[in-house]
């Protein structure tokens, strides 16, 4: 199989990405929520639904900086800032800053300076049009994605999480036109309607025309799009070769939690580092979303690309595949700066004719993929923590 993965590497492309990967070395990444306060309340965060600001975030400063330094003993180099709000800690936001490669996901309605944050890449969340968006994120009066726009017109660090619900597929080109006319990149999300809302907002309507226009608007802004077909065929269909979606195969859980037990015990890989944190930074939660969350309706965009991540050998089937890998790997590293960002935005309309769709392949080829996996085994798993 090591002559298999050479032969793939033979191509140009796949080189440059590989090696770009192995530069950039392991990632040891983690999960926090930096406050348990936030300045909206949106109709479906999980981080309001599960309730998880009753774990207040320490006033003590000597609290976070033991957190922060017990963290960077620990080798952790790579953090996902969330929350609450996490423009509301600048002064916390810095300090990760400063010591790992990260990313803060923020509402937009408060603008993370420029000063002292040059190189961050910034999450900026939206969630339809100004219509819905107003409606699900600012209780029909904020309108959140207009005052983010105004924050972050024409600034580099900023990236639209763009998350999508099934029957507003029709907003999706509207919106991302208004991201990348705002001068930001554009990746995306898809809504779990955790709320309850139905309708309109009910995920069991399923995403195939929002993968449809998404595939539009890859091909109309290549260079601005930071997610690829692949991703979002997996994401919203929760299909992995044979696989599906489910606690049983998450990778983005916390392994030292005891109620994770049975999962790290069950054979199916998973990030051996990963935690993710509560607010008071004392606990953490089952997965990246919650203790309880129900994974139907889990469609936690960095939760599926570490599914990607973590199942390298079932993707040495064929060229195809571990092209969706090696390019999910890319996608994931260069959002987020840990490799050369503008080197990397020139390579996207490449990486994007590389990145296949898994909707149109018979499941025979799916099972074929698991196949030549088990083939590769654990002799290939050092490839995987070499890169992750």
């Amino acid at each position: 199989m090591h002559d298999q993965l050479s032969t793939y590497l033979q191509d140009p492309l796949l080189r440059r990405l590989w090696d770009d990967l192995q530069r950039a070395g392991p990632l040891r990444a983690i999960l926090v929520d930096i406050t348990h306060v936030c300045n909206l309340r949106c109709k479906g965060c999980y981080f309001f639904e599960d309730n998880m600001d009753r774990f207040e975030s320490p006033k003590d400063e000597a609290v976070f900086d033991a957190w922060l330094e017990g963290e960077k003993a620990r080798g952790t180099n790579f953090v996902t800032v969330v929350g609450g709000e996490p423009s509301l800690q600048l002064a916390r936001l810095k300090k990760i800053h400063d010591n790992f490669w990260m990313t803060a996901v923020t509402n937009g309605i408060r603008r993370i300076p420029h000063e002292g944050f040059e190189t961050m890449p910034i999450g900026l969340s939206v969630w339809g049009d100004h219509e819905t968006d107003t409606y699900l994120r600012g209780g029909g009066k904020v309108r959140v994605f207009e005052k983010a726009m105004r924050n972050y017109r024409d600034d580099p660090r900023a990236i639209w999480y763009y998350t999508t619900t099934p029957d507003n597929a029709g907003e999706i080109e509207s919106v991302v036109g208004q991201c990348v006319d705002n001068g930001n990149f554009v990746t995306f999300n898809f809504y779990g309607d955790i709320s309850g809302l139905g309708g309109t907002y009910d995920h069991d309507r399923g995403f195939e025309q929002v993968r449809r226009n998404i595939d539009k608007m890859i091909s109309r802004y290549p260079e601005r799009i930071l997610m690829s077909s692949h991703i979002a065929e997996v994401v919203s269909t929760g299909r992995l070769f044979d696989q599906r979606w489910g606690y049983d195969v998450c990778c983005s859980i916390t392994p030292d939690n005891p109620i994770n037990a049975e999962r790290v015990g069950n054979g199916n890989p998973y990030n051996t580092h990963f935690r993710a944190y509560n607010p008071d930074l004392a606990t953490t939660r089952r997965c990246c979303v919650g203790d309880e969350r129900d994974c139907n309706n889990c469609y936690d965009v960095y939760a599926h690309i570490s599914w990607i991540m973590m199942n390298l050998q079932r993707h040495l089937g064929s060229r195809e595949d571990f092209s969706n890998w090696l390019t999910t790997m890319y996608m994931f590293y260069l959002g987020n700066r840990i490799v050369g960002f503008d080197e990397g935005v020139a390579l996207l309309p490449e990486i994007h004719a590389r990145a296949g769709h898994l909707r149109d392949r018979p499941l025979a080829g799916l099972a074929g993929g698991r196949a030549a996996g088990q083939l590769a085994g654990a002799s290939l798993q050092h490839l995987v923590e070499d890169v992750l």
